[in-house]
C-alpha cells in the first residue's frame, strides 16, 4: 500500500510512503475501516465495497480487509469518510495525531494506523517509526524465542547426553555380564566336550573289552568243543575196549576184564567231570530239525501271499489274520480316503476306528491304526475304542514313516499286516518282512460284516 501524491500543499497528501505497510500497521488501519464502514451508508461506500454492507465486522475483516485496504490507498473519499469516523470514535488519539504530537504511551501502531488514515503533516514518518518499532518488537521478540528455545535445547541436550551416558553404562554393564556369560558357557562347553571325549574313549575300551570276552569266550567254547571230540574219540576206544573186554571175558580172562573195567570207569569219571566244569548245557537239537522244509499246520504271511487270491480280495485278510499272533497295521487316512472321502476328517477317524475294533474282536488280532498329524490343526481328544491301538504321527514326522517304524520295531518272524495303497508304503514295508494288503480288501472285509 504507497500513496501518491493527490492534495493539497501541507495537508500531507502530497507526502509519499516509499515502502509497504509494516503486517502490524496494516492490520490496524483495516480495523479502522471495519469499525467506520458500518456507520456509513450504502451509497457512501466504493462500489467494490457495497457486497460487504452486510457483514458482521469479524466476517468483513476476515473477507474484504485487502478490499478495504485497497480503496483507502486510491479512494481518498473513502478514506477521508472513515477518517471522520475515526475521530468520532477515539477523538483524543485522532487530535493527537493531527497535532503532531502523539501521546508517549499510545501504542506506535495505533498512532501509525491513525496517521495513514487522516493524512497529517508527517504521518509518512509516523508509519515509517511505527514499523521499525514493530521491527525492533518483533526482533526482541524473536530474540527472546530464540534465546529461551535455545535454553530448551541445551537443557535438551544435556538430559540426552545424561541419558546417553546413563544408557552407555548399562550397555556397557550388560555386555561384560554378556561376556562373563559367553566365557562361562564357553567353559561349561570345553567341560561337555571333554566329557564326550572321555565317554567316547571309555565307550571304546568297553567295546575292545567285549570283543577280547568275546575272543575269549570263542576259544573256551572252541577248546571245550576240541575236548568233547577227544573225549568221544576216547569213549570210542573205550567202548571198543570194553568190547574186547567181553570177549575176552566169555574167554576166561577175567584180569584183563578187570583192567578194562577200571580204565572205562576212569574215562566215564573224567567226562562227567569235565562236563560239570565247563557247565556244557545238555543238547537241544537235533540233526533232522536243521533241514530246511514247511511242517504241517505252521504257514507264515509269505505262504499266503503265494496263493491264487487277488490283492483286494478279503480272503487274505482273513487268512492273514488267522496267523498266530497276529498284528494288524492300519494306514487310516489312506483307507478313509479310499472308502468314504467325502466325509469330514473326524468322521471319517470315527466310522474307521468303530469298524476296526470289530474286525479285532472278530479276529484277536493285535490292531494298530496310524493318523498322519499333520491333517491336524490341534491335538485330537479321542478315546480309542477297545481292542484298537491310535497313534498320530508327531510334527515332522508322516504317518508312513511311523508305519516304518512300527514294522521295524516287531521281532523277525511275527506275522505284521500292513493295509495301505500306497506304493511306497507297501514296498518299505515288504522289504522289512511285512504283508502289505490293499486298503480295498481291508473296506471290503468291514462290508461284509
Amino acid at each position: 500500500m504507497a500513496e501518491t501524491a493527490g492534495g493539497g500543499p501541507g495537508d500531507g497528501a502530497a507526502e509519499v510512503l516509499d515502502r509497504p505497510l509494516p503486517e502490524g500497521v496494516r492490520r490496524r488501519v483495516v480495523q479502522i475501516a471495519c469499525d467506520g464502514f458500518g456507520g456509513l451508508t450504502l451509497a457512501e461506500l466504493p462500489a467494490q465495497l457495497r457486497q460487504y454492507a452486510r457483514f458482521t465486522p469479524s466476517r468483513r475483516a476476515k473477507f474484504a480487509g485487502n478490499a478495504m485496504a485497497a480503496a483507502l490507498e486510491t479512494d481518498p473519499l473513502f478514506r477521508q469518510r472513515v477518517g471522520e469516523k475515526f475521530k468520532e470514535a477515539q477523538p483524543e488519539l485522532a487530535g493527537a495525531v493531527d497535532s503532531g504530537s502523539p501521546p508517549p504511551a499510545a501504542d506506535p501502531l495505533d498512532v501509525a494506523a491513525a496517521a495513514y488514515v487522516l493524512r497529517p503533516p508527517g504521518w509518512v514518518k509516523l508509519v515509517t517509526a511505527a514499523g521499525e518499532e514493530a521491527l525492533r518488537a518483533d526482533a526482541e521478540r524473536a530474540d527472546r524465542e530464540n534465546r529461551a528455545e535455545l535454553e530448551r535445547l541445551r537443557a535438551e541436550l544435556a538430559a540426552a547426553r545424561e541419558q546417553t551416558r546413563t544408557e552407555t553404562e548399562r550397555l556397557r554393564a550388560e555386555l561384560d555380564a554378556a561376556k562373563k556369560e559367553t566365557e562361562s558357557l564357553q567353559r561349561k562347553l570345553r567341560a561337555a566336550l571333554s566329557d564326550v571325549r572321555r565317554g567316547e574313549a571309555a565307550l571304546r575300551k568297553l567295546q575292545g573289552e567285549i570283543e577280547t570276552v568275546r575272543a575269549e569266550g570263542q576259544a573256551q567254547l572252541s577248546a571245550a568243543e576240541s575236548e568233547n571230540r577227544r573225549l568221544k574219540a576216547r569213549l570210542g576206544e573205550a567202548e571198543a575196549a570194553l568190547e574186547a573186554t567181553r570177549r575176552a571175558a566169555r574167554e576166561g580172562r577175567s584180569v584183563e576184564d578187570m583192567r578194562v573195567r577200571l580204565l572205562l570207569d576212569t574215562l566215564l569219571d573224567a567226562t562227567q567231570g569235565l562236563r560239570r566244569e565247563l557247565a556244557l548245557p545238555p543238547v537241544s537239537v537235533r540233526p533232522a530239525e536243521t533241514v530246511d522244509a514247511v511242517e504241517p499246520g505252521r504257514m507264515s504271511p509269505k505262504d499266503i501271499a503265494a496263493r491264487a487270491l487277488s490283492d483286494d480280495d478279503p480272503q487274505v485278510l482273513d487268512q492273514l489274520l488267522a496267523l498266530p499272533q497276529a498284528h494288524l497295521v492300519v494306514d487310516g487316512y489312506n483307507v478313509t480316503k479310499t472308502g468314504y472321502p467325502q466325509m469330514p476328517l473326524e468322521k471319517q477317524r470315527l466310522r474307521l476306528l468303530g469298524q476296526l475294533s470289530q474286525l479285532a474282536a472278530q479276529t484277536g488280532a493285535e490292531v494298530t491304526c496310524v493318523f498322519d498329524g499333520a491333517e491336524l490343526a490341534a491335538p485330537v481328544l479321542l478315546a480309542p475304542p477297545r481292542g484298537v491301538r491310535v497313534l498320530f504321527s508327531k510334527p515332522g514326522v508322516t504317518a508312513d514313516e511311523l508305519i516304518r517304524q512300527l514294522v521295524r520295531a516287531e521281532p523277525p518272524g511275527r506275522p505284521l499286516v500292513v493295509v495301505s495303497t500306497d506304493r511306497e508304503v507297501a514296498d518299505g514295508v515288504a522289504r522289512a518282512g511285512a504283508r502289505p494288503v490293499a486298503s480295498a480288501a481291508l473296506l471290503k472285509r468291514f462290508s461284509r460284516g
